[in-house]
């Protein structure tokens, strides 16, 4: 009967051991859900930039093979024409 009850009490303080390790300890739990977090977070980073990426790819690939993208960046970023074409500014009245 002695013996049982040492052995129950052990039993029982492993197990509220093991259980404050799950719970508290190195490699636990809560480390575990911070992790999948984290993993969760960088795959949304990974798919923001393979997007980016594709649409760099795609303006590569318009400015390797045409002079159409190439004329439509130096209109709209550097504010170029074409000669003979003659460029018209519209002012906002005050």
């Amino acid at each position: 009967m002695l013996r049982d009850k040492w052995v129950n009490i052990l039993l029982v303080t492993c197990f509220i051991l093991l259980q404050a390790r799950l719970w508290f300890g190195k490699h636990s739990v809560p480390d575990y859900q911070n992790l999948t977090d984290k993993v969760a977070q960088q795959a949304q980073q990974n798919a923001n930039l393979t997007q980016r990426n594709a649409l760099l790819k795609a303006d590569i690939e318009d400015l390797t093979l045409g002079m159409d993208a190439i004329e439509e960046r130096a209109r709209s970023e550097l504010g170029l024409i074409k000669q003979g074409e003659t460029f018209y500014r519209i002012l906002p009245s005050d």
